[in-house]
């Protein structure tokens, strides 16, 4: 059985490994020179960036695809526990270490609002019934036919998955620093939490089951240990080669062709890439049948994101692995994002400092950074050749105020990337960071399917699928798709 897998994002790269597993011959496609697609490195005068995901949860996910071969994945990769999860700071300055110490999570809880702590408890236990549904059952069950959907509603209405994220916590918390805090893990999937599903809040429960890791060597040292235990597994891997088209007869998988003309033959393909431009741009067939041509255009797409990427000539010690500001405004500032797609002042942002873990990624003496803003995507018709530096001014300053005191005279290297990076170089619609937004009629069966609708041997696995974006997410995508290959 011949399968060419495109794309090298961490669902690309498992999804190679499963099918290498089940003795598949396996070709993996990466249209860039480097592996990773949103988790690539970028390095510059030596500071190392990585280019996507920080956050690792559910390392078991990343562990099984080196178990799949009796390997070990210490011999591969470095996982370290974070302490502390995610530092919040709030417009008034107050600051709130997020942990999974559950004694100090209450007792800073307390001091915002002696009422919440119940109501934190409440909601943690509710998170994990959403959790053993949500993530333990279905995050790795094929939602191909409607019956599936269907035979799972009673207890997805159960856990109140019509409810928005927002919402749940809101009918457990009713500080409003609390509740922002609480409800924006949506946000590290691409939704707004005033839309997205409720069964979203397990990511709550995830973060507290798993904890939160850091790769030593940054992420893209576990892209770097799952290409060694690729090429150890004979996986053939052609970088810097794009493939332009999906060959298919009768709606049936042929193969593929490269940007150089190149065709290679293929019983299955197994697109890494975003699948609405594989659907517009890849597949000889143009028009496909009435309801799937309506279902692809009624779908709505996440955010985009401006990266700043930045390094400094000076240690700021006291500043967190993972910080995350709120702006003034939170609700007002999504709906600008998300519905209105404009820009405004009022921004959230969160900073990303890897060399509080590892001195590796920054010269000595020197410290390492990405800031990332929530911002429309390119459906906004925003012109980023313009607006680009105002928001890297912009952010600049508010973390000079907020976080970094004379930040701008000890920059030493920076760039940033904008929607359009994610739109031309990484071929998602629109510019989404996150390919589709996770609402619940864009869940499970209502998403992109694992398996295409449309052509046979055509198959998906990463953020525009099921079960969606994000690290455990992509990953899982890899394991449904083990189930219906």
């Amino acid at each position: 059985m011949k399968s060419i897998v495109i794309g090298s994002g961490f669902g690309g790269i498992a999804a190679a490994l499963r099918l290498k597993a089940k003795n598949h011959n396996v070709t993996l496609i990466e249209k860039h020179s480097d592996l990773g697609g949103r988790a690539r490195v970028f390095r510059k005068n030596g500071f190392t960036f990585d280019g996507g995901p920080t956050v690792i949860t559910a390392p078991y996910l990343i562990n099984e695809l080196f178990e799949l071969f009796n390997k070990k994945a210490e011999n591969y990769i470095e996982l370290t526990p974070l302490n502390t999860w995610y530092r919040f700071i709030f417009e008034n300055g107050m600051k709130f270490d997020y942990s999974g110490n559950e004694d100090q999570m209450k007792k800073q809880i307390e001091k915002i609002n002696k009422d919440d702590v119940v109501g934190y408890e409440k909601l943690v236990k509710f998170t994990k019934k959403i959790f053993d549904k949500g993530f333990t059952e279905l995050a790795d069950v094929p939602f191909d036919k409607p019956k599936i959907m269907i035979k799972q509603l009673p207890a997805l209405l159960k856990l109140k998955s019509y409810r928005s994220v927002y919402s749940l916590v809101s009918s457990f918390i009713k500080d409003e620093k609390l509740r922002r805090m609480l409800s924006m893990h949506p946000l590290l999937v691409g939704g707004n939490p005033f839309t997205t599903t409720s069964i979203y809040g397990l990511i709550l429960y995830l973060e507290k089951k798993w904890g939160i890791h850091y790769s030593i060597g940054g992420t893209g040292h576990i892209i770097k240990g799952l290409e060694k235990l690729m090429k150890e597994q004979k996986i053939e891997i052609i970088k810097g080669q794009e493939v332009v088209n999906i060959v298919s007869l009768n709606n049936k998988i042929q193969g593929i062709k490269l940007d150089n003309n190149k065709e290679i033959n293929a019983d299955n393909v197994i697109c890494n890439a975003d699948p609405p431009a594989v659907y517009e741009k890849l597949l000889n067939k143009k028009k496909f049948n009435r309801l799937f041509e309506w279902k692809k255009k009624r779908m709505q797409y996440s955010m985009g994101l401006f990266v700043y990427y930045f390094g400094t000539k000076k240690v700021y010690d006291d500043v967190e692995h993972h910080t995350i500001k709120f702006g003034k405004k939170y609700k007002e500032h999504l709906d600008d994002i998300f519905n209105k797609k404009k820009l405004n002042n009022d921004i959230s942002y969160y900073l990303h400092r890897p060399s509080a873990t590892d001195k590796s990624m920054a010269p000595e003496g020197h410290d390492c950074f990405y800031v990332l803003v929530p911002v429309p995507n390119n459906q906004s018709g925003i012109d980023w050749s313009i607006e680009g530096d105002k928001i890297k001014n912009l952010v600049t300053d508010k973390m000079e105020r907020d976080l970094l005191p004379n930040l701008r005279e000890n920059i030493v290297e920076d760039f940033y990337l904008t929607p359009d990076y994610f739109e031309k170089e990484l071929n998602t619609k629109y510019g989404s960071g996150f390919s589709i937004q996770p609402k619940f009629t864009q869940s499970a069966y209502f998403r992109f399917h694992n398996k295409s609708e449309v052509c046979d041997g055509l198959y998906f696995v990463g953020a525009g699928t099921h079960p969606g974006a994000g690290v455990p997410g992509v990953l899982s995508s890899a394991k449904v798709l083990d189930k219906i290959l």
